[in-house]
């Protein structure tokens, strides 16, 4: 069974209303499609220093934990790379059968464009 767990400083800091939509979309995609990571949209921002915030649900159906380590992901819309950055995130580890939401910056130097529409989805990235 798929559980939902939020990262400390998330756990503090989050709002009442941001907590039930992720639930919601946590109780709408937990179920395993043959994926072993799947990443979930749940927002996407710009920010003041023109960075691109996507916040997803990482859906870990494996039996064994993930982590961020030189992982390199894309984010897409209408089937256009808009920006692609590979991450190593230290603090990002989840546990078996864990549902967890994340935000992924990207920096201006791993944009493609400069502009998003919020449509669009993260994938991970294999390294041939």
């Amino acid at each position: 069974m798929q559980n939902l767990q939020f990262e400390s400083s998330w756990e503090k800091a989050i709002a009442i209303k941001d907590r039930e939509l992720i639930t919601e979309i946590f109780q709408d995609s937990n179920m395993i499609d043959g994926q072993i990571i799947r990443l979930v949209p749940i927002w996407e921002a710009l920010n003041y220093k023109g960075e691109i915030l996507i916040t997803v649900l990482i859906h870990n159906f494996a039996d064994i934990e993930q982590i961020f380590h030189k992982q390199k992901i894309a984010y897409i819309e209408k089937d256009t790379i808009i920006a692609e950055h590979t991450f190593t995130v230290p603090k990002l580890i989840i546990k078996p059968k864990t549902s967890m939401p994340w935000t992924f910056i990207f920096p201006v130097e791993s944009l493609r464009m400069k502009e998003i529409d919020g449509n669009g989805k993260l994938e991970l990235q294999t390294t041939p």
